[in-house]
């Protein structure tokens, strides 16, 4: 659920950059292309509805990214990081065997005979 969300975001997020990019900040933008008074849809509807549009993703994109961190996977509260195991897994140093210091003296018993 969590990556489905993700894409989504992604969507909206690209949506949102092509919106703000069609508009002009001086009211022109789309709008300014379509300069006919006799269009059902004229210049102060396709700035209205690029408006609108525009405040829509962005409250979509706040809902989902708050759904976002609600679907988050969590690991368990048992769960260590890494580092912690690693830690935890490393023996003590004393516990270590103590190697002895000098070789024994060991000779082949059938040299000897």
């Amino acid at each position: 659920m969590y990556a489905f969300i993700s894409v989504l975001i992604f969507i909206v997020c690209f949506f949102i950059v092509l919106l703000v990019l069609v508009q002009n900040s001086k009211g022109g933008g789309l709008a300014s292309s379509f300069s006919s008074n006799n269009q059902v849809m004229g210049v102060r509807k396709t700035t209205d509805f690029l408006e609108k549009g525009t405040w829509i993703l962005a409250g979509s994109l706040v809902v989902l990214c708050i759904m976002a961190t609600a679907f988050l996977p969590r690991q368990g509260q048992q769960a260590k990081s890494a580092i912690e195991q690693q830690i935890q897994g490393v023996q003590d140093p004393s516990a270590l065997p103590t190697f002895p210091q000098s070789m024994p003296n060991t000779k082949d018993s059938s040299k000897t005979k």
